[in-house]
């Protein structure tokens, strides 16, 4: 993430509705918070601090960089949140916040197959998030990026349960099938000009480095990892480089 690797030595970084961990640190100097509800019994790196959102447990101007990667939908005090997220931040400190969008076909899909699967709030259209998080935040936008489905979340390799009757629907969560399927999807986008590959947005805020990136076409089916296309061997098929997934190059 461009963010992280443009911070200040011993930045302090906080992982806003973290579970495991929603990222990981290119850099051993950041000081990195994990905070959610729930402290898992899995762990990656960083300290993990059990707290609420809309009462961070945290002094004011804590934090050069807050990330909430796929959090904000989650929190059943929305404002509150937004409104500690302005208060822990350093007036110069840099926001990352990644969303669903409630209209897309992932999403009704995610929703469908785990009863709302925790989305409490729906974001329809960027300015949602951007009128919210400037507004009650005071953290001014910078930068909006689409964001591309991985279908991760029916695959069954990241199965901690046992799954719905419903993925019965999706070949029981079958990594090839999953990612012909969204390679489909994808090449409907691209002749039609619709929007069924696509899953959420990306936001920069305040001092945050922008991504070098457009959009990133080529996401994982297993990890969600997503990976420009110069990272990637020119062949139909790839190996996700980070956690060996198959995938279906875009060939963008």
């Amino acid at each position: 993430m461009d963010l992280l690797h443009h911070l200040a030595e011993n930045a302090r970084v906080l992982d806003l509705g973290a579970r495991t961990g929603s990222f990981q640190s290119p850099r051993p100097d950041l000081q990195v918070v994990r905070l959610d509800l729930e402290i898992p019994h899995t762990r990656g790196e960083g300290a993990y601090i059990s707290g609420d959102a809309a009462r961070m447990p945290f002094s004011t101007a804590s934090f050069d960089a807050i990330i909430s990667n796929h959090s904000l939908e989650h929190f059943v005090d929305l404002e509150g949140a937004v409104r500690e997220i302005g208060r822990v931040l350093k007036p110069s400190g840099a926001l990352y916040i990644a969303v669903p969008d409630a209209t897309t076909l992932t999403d009704r899909i995610y929703r469908w197959l785990g009863r709302g699967g925790g989305h409490v709030n729906a974001f329809r259209r960027p300015a949602d998030v951007i009128g919210l998080v400037e507004r009650l935040a005071g953290v001014p936008h910078r930068a909006t990026l689409p964001l591309i489905s991985s279908f991760a979340f029916l695959n069954r390799h990241n199965f901690a349960a046992r799954p719905p009757r419903k993925i019965a629907l999706f070949a029981f969560g079958n990594e090839r099938f999953l990612a012909v399927l969204i390679w489909l999807l994808k090449s409907i986008d691209r002749r039609l000009g619709t929007r069924l590959g696509h899953y959420g947005w990306a936001f920069w805020f305040g001092a945050a480095a922008l991504p070098k990136q457009d959009v990133w076409w080529n996401v994982c089916v297993r990890c969600g990892s997503g990976h420009p296309p110069g990272a990637l061997p020119h062949t139909a098929a790839y190996a996700c480089p980070r956690c060996g997934g198959w995938n279906l190059r875009s060939g963008i």
